[in-house]
C-alpha cells in the first residue's frame, strides 16, 4: 500500500467537491431534510404524549444514526460512480495504482464527507431539536463505529455490484438501505416483526446497534453482548464485501469487462 497513491484518490475526490458546489451540496442536503422532517415529527409526538416519553432520543437520535451509516456507504459509491460518470475509471488503473490502493483512497474520502455530514446533522438536532449526544452515554461511539464499518461494507460491496454489471445498474445501490431499514429495527424493537424477519434481523449489525441505542434512550444499560454481536458480524461483513469486490475485479479483467467498461456496459 502505498499512502501517496491512497492520498491522490482522496485529493480528487477533494478537488471535485471543492470546484463544484452542486457536489459539496450533496454531503449535507439530504441529512438536513431527514434531520428536519423527523425533529417535527418527534415534536409533535412529544407534545401529544406529553412528559410520558421523550420521542427525540429514540426517534431522532436513531435517524442521525441510520443517516450517518447512509452517507458511509454512498461515500464510497458514490466516488467510485464519479469516475464512471467522468469515463475516468480506465485511466485510473492505467497507473501504478493497485485495486487495494484505490478502495482504500475512495473509503479515505467516505470517511471525509460521512464525518462532515455526523457534524452537520448532530449540530442541527442538537440546536434546532435538542438531542443531546450526552444522553447516550460513551456507548454511542462504539455502536456508532459499528455504523460506519457496516457503510464501509455496503459501499464496497456496492462498488463490486456495479463493477460487475457496469454504471447502468446503480439503480440497485440506492434501494439498498431502505431495503435494510425494515429488518435493522431503526425505529422499532426487532420483537415486533414476524419470526421470519427475526431470523434475518439477526444477521444483520445495525440490528444490535439499535437494540442497544434503544435500551440506553429508555435509561437501562446496553447488554455487551449486543456490542460483541454488532462488532463481530461488520468484520465478517467487511472481509466478506472485500472478497466479493476483489474477485468481481479479477473476473472482469480475466473476462475483458474492464477494458469495455462504460455506461452502457451489462
Amino acid at each position: 500500500m502505498n499512502p501517496r497513491r491512497i492520498s491522490a484518490v482522496f485529493l480528487r475526490q477533494f478537488y471535485l467537491m471543492r470546484g463544484n458546489l452542486p457536489r459539496f451540496l450533496t454531503i449535507f442536503v439530504w441529512v438536513v431534510v431527514d434531520i428536519v422532517l423527523w425533529g417535527f415529527m418527534t415534536r409533535y409526538l412529544n407534545g401529544v404524549m406529553g412528559h410520558a416519553y421523550n420521542f427525540v432520543p429514540a426517534i431522532l437520535g436513531a435517524v442521525l444514526l441510520w443517516g450517518f451509516m447512509n452517507r458511509v456507504m454512498m461515500g464510497v459509491a458514490m466516488a467510485f460512480m464519479e469516475d464512471c460518470w467522468a469515463r475516468n475509471f480506465l485511466n485510473v488503473f492505467a497507473s501504478p495504482i493497485t485495486i487495494g490502493e484505490y478502495v482504500c483512497g475512495l473509503v479515505l474520502s467516505s470517511v471525509a464527507t460521512s464525518v462532515i455530514g455526523l457534524v452537520i446533522m448532530l449540530g442541527l438536532a442538537t440546536l434546532v431539536f435538542g438531542l443531546s449526544v450526552f444522553a447516550y452515554g460513551l456507548m454511542a461511539f462504539p455502536f456508532l463505529l459499528v455504523l460506519f464499518m457496516c457503510g464501509i461494507a455496503l459501499g464496497v460491496f456496492a462498488t463490486g455490484i456495479m463493477l460487475r454489471f457496469g454504471p447502468a445498474a446503480e439503480w440497485l445501490i440506492w434501494p439498498m438501505p431502505a431495503v435494510l431499514s425494515p429488518f435493522a429495527g431503526v425505529f422499532y424493537p426487532l420483537s415486533v416483526l414476524p419470526r421470519w424477519m427475526q431470523g434475518v434481523a439477526h444477521i444483520l449489525p445495525p440490528s444490535y446497534v439499535f437494540e442497544g441505542i434503544r435500551a440506553i434512550a429508555h435509561g437501562h444499560a446496553a447488554a455487551p453482548s449486543l456490542l460483541v454481536w454488532a462488532f463481530g458480524l461488520a468484520i465478517v461483513y467487511m472481509l466478506l464485501a472485500s472478497l466479493f469486490f476483489m474477485h468481481t475485479y479479477r473476473m472482469v479483467v480475466r473476462t475483458g469487462r474492464l477494458a469495455r467498461y462504460s455506461a452502457e456496459s451489462g
